[in-house]
This record gives structure tokens, sequence and C-alpha cells, in this order.
């Protein structure tokens, strides 16, 4: 076997690691993330699952790195093209509304942040502080930046309180999550999306 070829094999099985890696925890948490329970699932020795990520803190940090990734690829990069402001932001919630809906191949469980923050908000380490920046970059670097832009450009009142609307924007799409995975409600995304809307449609510009 060539060395590439095995640097091309490794790629790959520690990719398979991490897309089961996600699908389990979006169900079953970040704790239920064991060596025993990858190495079944996928056919590998308990040895062969360690070697690529030599602990099981190291696996949990690299499944959310791989869901932030995922993540992004649904959610962020379709709408990174738009301009800054609403156009962008009503994109991104459009897209973020669909992934909690539909994204089952990679999260059949749901959304694994919601999961993983309430699994670690109590703790504390390594994994609840990955956990958290990424939680902070979302709503601060992402949200946060289209609604200043929304505001910059008189898109929003200028005295819209931004950090207010990002909590309140959270606030809607845990509630979204929780109606899919707790209550199967079927229009559970509609009402998102409207609320949504309702809630920027309170901070738009007074016509002067």
């Amino acid at each position: 076997m060539s060395p590439r070829k095995s640097v091309a094999e490794a790629r790959e099985t520690r990719a398979r690691i991490l897309d089961r890696s996600v699908a389990i925890a979006s169900v079953e948490g970040l704790d239920g993330l064991t060596i025993g329970r990858l190495a079944l699932d996928l056919g590998m020795s308990k040895a062969g699952v360690l070697g690529h990520f030599g602990t099981k803190e190291a696996l949990q940090l690299a499944a959310l790195r791989e869901a932030s990734a995922v993540f992004s690829r649904l959610v962020w990069e379709p709408n990174a093209h738009l301009d800054a402001g609403l156009p962008r932001l009503h994109g991104v919630c459009e897209s973020w509304a669909d992934y909690l809906v539909r994204a089952r191949d990679h999260f059949p469980g749901g959304c694994l942040f919601t999961t993983a923050a309430v699994e670690y908000d109590a703790r504390s380490g390594p994994v609840r502080d990955a956990i958290t920046r990424l939680t902070v970059f979302w709503q601060h670097r992402r949200l946060g930046f289209d609604l200043r832009a929304a505001v910059a450009l008189g898109e929003l009142r200028p005295d819209a309180d931004v950090e207010q609307l990002v909590f309140e924007l959270t606030g809607i799409y845990l509630s979204l999550n929780q109606a899919v995975q707790l209550n199967q409600a079927a229009d559970a995304q509609a009402r998102a999306l409207r609320a949504v809307d309702r809630l920027l449609a309170l901070e738009a510009p007074v016509p002067g």
C-alpha cells in the first residue's frame, strides 16, 4: 500500500467515525459517544477508533467541530454571498429553520448544539468551553453582525437593541427545535419563520 493511499484511507475512516459520532450525539448526547459503540456501529476495533482520537474528550471535541462544519455548510454558506443586513439575515433564518426540520441524515436527533448545551450547561471543562465558543460565534459574529449591518443601513431602527434581537431569534429556534423533535409539529417551521418576520417588523424604521 502506498503512503498516499494509506493517508487517504485514514482520512476516510476518520470522516466515517465523525459522521457517525455526530449522528449518535444528536440523539444520545456527547456522553453517548463511546469507543465501544462506535466500533460496533462501524465494524471496527476499539483500537482502530481510539487511534484516530486518543481520548473520548478529543472525540467529543472533534464531533463538535464536524457538526459546526455541517451547520455552516447547510445554513451559512448558501447565504454568505447575499448582501449584509436583512437580505442575508432572512436567508440564514430560512436555511436555519430548514436545517432543524430536514437535516436528518446528519442530525437524526435534531440540533446537536441544543442537545449539547443542555447536557453541558452545568459542567465545566473543554467540551463546555467549545460549545460556548461555537454558540457565541453564531449568535454574535453571524446573527449580530447582520443585525448591526441592518441598523447601519437603515433597514432597522437606529435604536434597535441588537443583543435583545439575538436573544429573541435564538429563542425562536430553540422553540422550533423542540416543536419538531418533541411535538413533531408539522407547522413548526412556518410558525418559526412568521415569528422571525414579526420580530424584525417590530424593529422596522418609522417612515419619516
